[in-house]
């Protein structure tokens, strides 16, 4: 009797278990391997490890069947079920916790100083954000709705955050696959953007040396995020989130009274965050949601609208090379995506090859910055006109 008993409880515990379930739904299974591809490219590649590793994890635990992880909280009997442990960690992105801290930390870590030395850096961030609206049109012309194009769009700014906060506001059953699209795109950066950079520019162009930039008062660092932020979000103020964050960030790390704030934004806060926001964006990687043809077609779409905002940096630098009588270098223009510091450290990389006395990393780092703060206002842009 106690053998029929011991074999009948093995038989329920195989037949409830989720290698019993993949016979129901073997999509997961596909998706278990789409996650063990990431956690490969994350740890054994090194692409964006920092929130690749905890997305592809995001997505290896939201693929088990039978967790309960994701069930939002239900009322049975008058009693409130409790919710998954990811459904609870998601509501950081749900309410655009998560992106508007990671912002605070960047803030904390970026130095403004070459923006503000050359406020016409600005131009150049504002051109490179036009892969943003290309893609859109794009996706409009492939059959997106408008928000979910919007969304789509953001990938061109090579800014995850802002990617992120736009589509869990636009198009949060696509969030998965724009998340992954835009930061596989970042750590791509070194291999996307130096064939652009020179079919775009000439030789004699690249081998620009640019004079080194006006120093810049402490006063006028402390000024510019407050200014910014008045300026930025009156005009729209769907940019609150992220601007705000990111200008109270570079507050703390310029006004000089707050170091242990601004320590705890560039290392400990920012850390934390960045495993609640990977494993976020993962566990909506659900096989019903992301093993799409539309998937396909965002990676497709992400990837013109990076590679547009590139060349728009470019080309632009390319006007400011002929007004300013040969005297900046094209190549900064491709900084003025918003992957900071990678994009700025790719001019540099560029810079020398042409001309080993180059040295562009901080003249690329005004455009850089300038990145960061327009395609947040792009986005705002879109949340506004398609959010509702």
């Amino acid at each position: 009797m106690s053998d029929f008993s011991f074999i009948g409880t093995l038989q329920k515990i195989l037949m409830e278990s989720g290698f019993a379930a993949f016979a129901e739904d073997p999509r997961s299974l596909i998706m278990i391997g789409v996650a063990c591809v990431l956690l490969y490219l994350g740890i054994g590649k090194k692409f964006e490890p920092l929130l690749l590793v905890p997305i592809a994890f995001g997505i290896l635990l939201a693929n088990f069947p039978l967790t309960g992880m994701l069930n939002a909280p239900v009322v049975v009997d008058g009693a409130t079920k409790s919710p998954g442990f990811l459904w609870v960690i998601y509501q950081g992105v749900q309410h655009a916790i998560y992106p508007s801290i990671i912002f605070l930390g960047i803030g904390a870590m970026t130095d403004f100083g070459p923006l503000i030395a050359r406020p016409s850096s600005l131009l150049l961030g504002a051109a490179a954000q036009l892969g943003i609206f290309t893609a859109f049109l794009l996706a409009l012309a492939l059959g997106f709705p408008p928000a979910v194009a919007a969304a789509i769009g953001v990938i061109g700014g090579a800014d995850g955050p802002t990617a992120i906060l736009t589509a869990s506001k636009l198009a949060e059953a696509y969030l998965p696959a724009i998340a992954i699209a835009a930061y596989s795109y970042m750590a791509l950066i070194p291999l996307i953007q130096p064939p652009l950079m020179r079919l775009l520019t000439t030789q004699k162009e690249r081998e620009v040396k640019m004079t080194q930039l006006r120093v810049v008062t402490k006063a006028e660092k402390i000024v510019f995020p407050i200014a910014v932020a008045i300026f930025v979000i009156l005009l729209l103020p769907d940019t609150a989130p992220l601007i705000g964050m990111l200008m109270l960030g570079n507050l703390f790390r310029e006004c000089g009274v707050v170091d242990r704030l601004s320590d705890t934004a560039q290392n400990a806060l920012i850390n934390i965050v960045t495993i609640f926001l990977g494993l976020s964006v993962g566990c909506k990687a659900v096989a019903e949601n992301f093993l799409t043809f539309e998937t396909i077609k965002i990676i497709i779409l992400g990837l013109l609208a990076f590679m547009l905002s590139t060349a728009g940096g470019l080309i632009f630098g390319k006007i400011m090379y002929k007004l300013s009588g040969g005297k900046i270098n094209p190549l900064i223009g491709s900084a003025g995506v918003s992957a900071v510091p990678m994009a700025a450290r790719v001019s540099q990389v560029e810079g020398q090859k042409a001309n080993p006395a180059n040295f562009l990393l901080m003249h690329a780092m005004g455009p850089n910055v300038a990145g960061v703060i327009g395609s947040a206002v792009a986005a705002g842009f879109m949340i506004k006109v398609f959010g509702g």
